[in-house]
């Protein structure tokens, strides 16, 4: 296929326009899924073709696409009819081949020339609404598909991190897309400093490894799931993240960084509230103990353990939850505080951040 190579600093990339048949014969729909212990079949209604592509699109953990919107792709469907004189898509589509494309210039043209077309396909960085809408524009318009050229920007032989992080900047800073999709990513994206992808590293543990109590109660994705969910992931990351930026000496120097390490102190101090706290932990239909804003107040104690020097010493010595449990020992009483009638006027407050504090107090004098 006839390109442009162009480079920039110490890498380059591609520019090719391809008929609208073409692009779309090359290109990989996916988005991002999270498995929960098993498989979640994808919901489509069957009289309508563009869920039936939906549902049809490959869902992976290793990908880094959020899910197409149906109402986003007819929307665009119907742009594509009504824009006769104007053009259809006027700005690049980007795309990603894993493996490394041979370019071949042609003749005395150093920037252009004849580049391969990859193996298995190209990974839509950005434009795949775009390019959803235009396959449905071709199927009810097939004859007229021919007629569209699709600017594209190719970038080839990077690490799968690579396009990952291309996803976040340009969703970062353009669209309004969930935030905890994006949290979902940040261990992978070199740009953010070692705090940042440590939180979100732990946060992925603390939703997917078996021993931890908050596995799969995570919302990960801001989307539907037949699991119950407790926290939205960018509100537990937040408050990860601020666990190791006031401990920064302690996860960074001490446990040097390590997510595993990190993960299983937390993990371990979960496990003794969840023990010591059995009679209402995941009773969210009579209690709010595993609700969003007391999981927040309930990191926030941690952190004001930690203060404690020789309990970390202890736990290093002996890891597991009974350090914790024995702190914990007044807490069971407390259980009936959270119930759901009347939970806000016994933890008052004039917002959420405030009612954090507040149960974190209340938890605290019971230490």
């Amino acid at each position: 296929m006839l390109a442009t190579r162009i480079r920039q600093k110490e890498g380059s990339f591609y520019f090719v326009s391809f008929k609208a048949p073409d692009v779309l014969k090359r290109v990989k729909f996916t988005s991002r899924f999270y498995f929960e212990g098993g498989t979640i079949e994808a919901e489509a209604d069957t009289d309508d073709p563009i869920a039936k592509f939906i549902g049809s699109v490959e869902r992976s953990d290793k990908a880094f696409q959020r899910s197409l919107s149906r109402r986003k792709v007819r929307d665009i469907v119907n742009f594509y009819e009504s824009a006769e004189t104007q053009p259809a898509i006027p700005g690049t589509v980007l795309l990603f081949a894993e493996e490394v494309l041979k370019f071949k210039p042609m003749g005395h043209f150093e920037s252009v020339g004849d580049l391969e077309d990859p193996q298995h396909g190209f990974l839509i960085i950005d434009g795949q609404h775009r390019l959803a809408g235009l396959h449905f524009y071709g199927e009810k318009n097939p004859s007229l598909l021919d007629h569209i050229e699709v600017p594209c920007i190719i970038f080839d032989g990077k690490t799968g991190e690579f396009a990952a992080e291309m996803f976040v900047t340009i969703n970062s800073t353009q669209t309004r897309i969930n935030r905890s999709h994006l949290v979902d990513l940040m261990d992978r994206i070199s740009r953010y400093d070692d705090k940042t992808r440590l939180a979100a590293n732990v946060v992925r543990k603390l939703y997917e490894e078996p021993n931890s109590p908050l596995q799969y109660k995570i919302n990960r994705l801001g989307g539907r799931s037949r699991q119950e969910k407790w926290i939205l992931q960018a509100e537990l990351y937040n408050e990860v993240k601020r666990l190791v930026e006031e401990h920064e000496k302690l996860f960074m120097k001490e446990f040097r960084g390590k997510p595993d390490r990190v993960f299983e102190l937390i993990a371990d101090y979960l496990k003794a509230v969840r023990s010591v706290m059995s009679s209402v932990w995941g009773s969210n239909e009579k209690y709010k103990f595993t609700t969003s804003v007391t999981l927040k107040a309930l990191i926030r104690v941690l952190s004001d353990l930690i203060q404690k020097r020789d309990l970390v010493d202890k736990w290093r010595d002996s890891p597991g939850p009974q350090v914790f449990e024995r702190l914990m020992k007044n807490w069971p009483p407390l259980a009936s505080d959270f119930r759901n009638e009347g939970f806000y006027e016994r933890f008052a407050a004039k917002g959420q951040l405030e009612r954090v504090r507040v149960i974190e107090q209340r938890l605290l004098k019971e230490l």
